[in-house]
């Protein structure tokens, strides 16, 4: 069953579609957040223009957020990082995504699986942006700078006020 999540921001809505069927891990994953309110409140804490741009885990003031543990990276799916997808953040561990999550602004295609290798792993698509791809665009043309130890950070916070299903 195809679902939808409105991440409401200070910047507009944005409307994702979740392929719970090539993805149902991420999804459930991602859908767990949203139900608890972990979004709400959080930022778009890096934003790098002709790239992507990525929230979920820091509230204003680049406080980090309590996470659940980490799931299975299911980047082999053959979703690919292709503009205006979701995929899920994670760090150089491949099975190490919690609740941040980027958008992709362009094609990525350097991010997607190639093999279950350290370098070959790749990042999960779990959704696309099926309305407000032109909020997506000017949050990535928001200006950033270096703040608490972190490059790319918005000089102004870009908010997700809330995540729904809907």
């Amino acid at each position: 069953m195809t679902q939808h999540v409105e991440l409401q921001t200070n910047h507009g809505t944005i409307r994702i579609e979740l392929d719970d069927a090539k993805a149902p891990e991420s999804v459930r994953n991602f859908i767990s957040y949203v139900e608890k309110g972990h979004y709400d409140g959080t930022v778009f804490h890096r934003v790098i223009k002709g790239f992507m741009v990525q929230g979920g885990g820091f509230e204003p003031g680049m406080k980090q957020k309590p996470t659940d543990a980490p799931i299975q990276n299911e980047a082999s799916n053959g979703l690919k990082n292709a503009h205006y997808t979701l995929a899920m953040a994670r760090t150089s561990a491949p099975h190490s995504a919690t609740a941040q999550f980027f958008i992709n602004t362009t094609n990525n295609g350097f991010l997607d699986f190639k093999s279950e290798s350290p370098q070959g792993w790749g990042y999960a698509v779990f959704g696309k942006v099926v309305a407000g791809t032109e909020v997506v665009d000017a949050i990535e043309g928001v200006k950033t700078t270096r703040k608490g130890g972190h490059d790319d950070v918005p000089v102004e916070d870009v908010v997700i006020q809330s995540a729904k299903l809907v």
